[in-house]
């Protein structure tokens, strides 16, 4: 799937530089920091589809301001170096109004130092550790995914009562990972349970056996993993292998559709987190499905998932405030994104969402999902369990240790 989904942009990608050259008025540029490779590859080529699509209807309309709309995309490799020396480059270079895209945190983080530097608003559309809107906020940063203490919170609690109180960690051993478990560390004890141990996995892990094997030793009640991207592809495979989905309980903090797209019903085991699903039934979902199937015919993901639904609100919600500011400029922006209400019909979602104004994290529905046993259809894979109003999953962490640069203190910015 990461190898090819990149390839379907080179046609719209020349298609707005068309747009852009036709038109009279300078072409508005928006730099997409997504992974086309690394761990995230795959969501990488699903969240360039949502931010995509948002532009195209946008571009449709006759763009924003009376400016058609460029996207720029560089490969950000899921390393922190390559997105902070892309963001450099999209800002000095290219010279784009705003910077959209992320997966890993790491990188998130990097980009966002950049483009507080420049003043350039930088939307993380889909790295979800707590310090992304927390220690490591920023004024010109917005962050439109859950985080692991969002899920921890919708999921801790009852999975202690169903499944016992011993539990161990199995964690990406970079900022998500830690973060994630971290919080979840917390929430478990807070509940009553015990965390046994913590297992550090590297990031590009392929083989699981070692750690595998110490939780067949350890007999916890719950594993609790935060593993994303290709590992936790492997990671299911691997457990399904020596049949450990049935020996003990398994929660993932959240579920990336790209993960897990295509994998098999024997490998979705176990209660995850999500933003969104597309067979929710909610008004406007069937259309929106529709409209990414109609404009990504053949792509190898066939129904959109969470990481696109992040990326085209996020991108949405942006070009909107872009046109009521009736500016570029970045603090005029900026206090349109800060507090705004979003109706969760308009999201497709069951709760109304906001920009919390002291983070700048969307403050979203969450929703715990497992394998569905009777699918409608073939990509009908999850079952969701539950919907979580985002007033119970408030990350107060996150409130206690973000501290945003003054307006003052943000260089001005525009494109």
């Amino acid at each position: 799937m990461a190898a090819a989904a990149p390839a379907t942009f080179f046609g719209p990608w020349a298609h707005n530089r068309v747009w852009a050259q036709a038109a009279t008025a300078k072409p508005l540029v928006i730099g997409l920091t997504m992974d086309a490779s690394g761990q995230y590859g795959a969501s990488g080529g699903e969240e360039r589809l949502g931010a995509m699509m948002a532009i195209k209807e946008f571009n449709d309309k006759g763009g924003v301001l009376g400016r058609r709309i460029e996207a720029l995309h560089m490969d950000t490799e899921t390393t922190p170096a390559s997105g902070s020396r892309i963001a450099e480059r999209m800002i000095t270079r290219n010279e784009v109004a705003f910077l959209v895209g992320a997966l890993h945190s790491g990188v998130a983080n990097a980009i966002s130092q950049v483009a507080q530097k420049y003043g350039t608003i930088f939307l993380n559309t889909n790295s979800s550790s707590p310090t992304e809107a927390g220690k490591d906020c920023h004024r010109v940063k917005f962050v439109w995914d859950g985080n692991g203490t969002n899920f921890a919170h919708a999921i801790v609690k009852n999975a202690i009562k169903v499944n016992g109180k011993n539990w161990v960690l199995l964690t990406n051993d970079y900022v998500w990972g830690r973060t994630t478990s971290a919080a979840t560390r917390a929430i478990v004890e807070a509940n009553g349970g015990k965390i046994v141990d913590e297992l550090l996995v590297p990031q590009n892990t392929r083989d699981f056996s070692s750690y595998l094997l110490k939780l067949q030793q350890l007999k916890p009640n719950a594993v609790a993993t935060a593993i994303g991207g290709d590992d936790i592809k492997a990671l299911r495979q691997q457990v399904i292998q020596l049949n450990l989905q049935k020996s003990m309980a398994w929660i993932n903090n959240q579920q990336d559709w790209p993960d897990v797209y295509g994998l098999g019903p024997e490998s979705i085991f176990g209660v995850f987190g999500t933003t969104w699903y597309y067979r929710l039934d909610l008004p406007g979902v069937k259309e929106f499905v529709a409209a990414y199937q109609k404009q990504f015919p053949g792509m190898a993901i066939k129904v959109p998932g969470n990481v696109y639904h992040n990326s085209y609100m996020a991108t949405r919600e942006l070009l909107r405030c872009v046109e009521e500011a009736g500016t570029t400029q970045n603090i005029a922006v900026i206090k349109k994104l800060e507090g705004r209400k979003m109706p969760a019909r308009d999201r497709l979602q069951h709760f109304d969402a906001w920009m919390d104004p002291v983070t700048h994290q969307v403050q979203q529905t969450i929703y715990m999902a497992s394998y569905n046993e009777t699918p409608a259809e073939k990509d009908d894979i999850f079952k969701i369990l539950s919907n979580v109003d985002p007033k119970e999953v408030v990350d107060a962490d996150a409130q206690k240790t973000c501290k945003l640069e003054s307006y003052d203190a943000t260089p001005s910015y525009q494109q």
